[in-house]
């Protein structure tokens, strides 16, 4: 059996149960000669096996805040712990290395590589890492079983649906089984029943792998699903509360 990586970080990590702690993020960027001054001074802290959802307005920070805690952008004030380790004060190399390894990534635009099948994409991760190629396609398939499209593997993503691709960008997400999945606007593209399937299959991952999940969305029937609700507004967190509803998912 393949041991999680959320297992391997809880032993390293004796009892901690913080997954991600944020501590007075900042970040700007210039956009058109204008610096804008996307994060200010963000607290948050997440919990290992929690599922949290981050929603706010359009240009409120949400998705840089998502880029910064994963280590994809660099941030210019605070500090952002994962599993622990401090992501600010990696090397580049140490810190990819870091997110191949404990991290997974959705998006809403899939990012599945055209000229791949559904196998050959989900077990890129894996080879890149330096899996042996018998390992990987093993992986790879047993990806796809979870997350219920194993008839997709020798398809190429224009053969497939827009449900079907996202579940095998899942699947991708988690072959490297991580310890903790961001998904950016992951049924953003998705028509409403597409995307209460994709969610439920989150929802199940999340309670039967014990993985963490941080999701951006402007979808309230999305953020409904996750323990708790983090409500953004101009680079700021401005409300931060359980979910009660997510109690009906078990």
């Amino acid at each position: 059996m393949i041991e999680r990586a959320s297992e391997k970080m809880a032993q390293e990590e004796g009892t901690d149960t913080l997954m991600v702690e944020a501590r007075g993020v900042e970040k700007e960027y210039a956009a058109g000669g204008v610096r804008v001054h996307a994060l200010r001074g963000v607290d948050l802290s997440i919990s290992r096996g929690e599922m949290v959802a981050v929603m706010g307005p359009s240009g409120c920070g949400k998705t840089t805040l998502l880029n910064c805690l994963s280590g994809l952008d660099e941030f210019d004030g605070g500090e952002v712990l994962v599993g622990g380790e401090s992501i600010s004060r990696m090397s580049d190399r140490r810190r990819t290395r870091f997110r191949a390894r404990k991290m997974g990534f959705i998006f809403q635009t899939y990012n599945l590589i055209p000229v791949l099948s559904a196998v050959e994409n989900v077990e890129l991760p894996l080879l890149v890492a330096g899996v042996k190629p018998k390992e990987a396609r093993r992986r790879a398939t047993a990806a796809l079983e979870t997350v219920g499209v194993p008839e997709q593997a020798s398809k190429r993503p224009n053969e497939m649906s827009g449900g079907q691709q996202q579940r095998v960008t899942v699947a991708r997400s988690l072959v490297n089984d991580p310890a903790i999945v961001w998904a950016d606007e992951p049924t953003g593209a998705l028509d409403s029943e597409t995307s209460a399937g994709i969610m439920d299959l989150l929802v199940r991952l999340n309670r039967e792998q014990g993985q963490t999940f941080v999701l951006v969305t402007h979808d309230v029937s999305v953020a409904r699903r996750a323990h708790r609700l983090v409500r953004m507004r101009d680079g700021r967190v401005e409300g931060d509360e359980p979910n009660g509803e997510r109690g009906q998912d078990g």
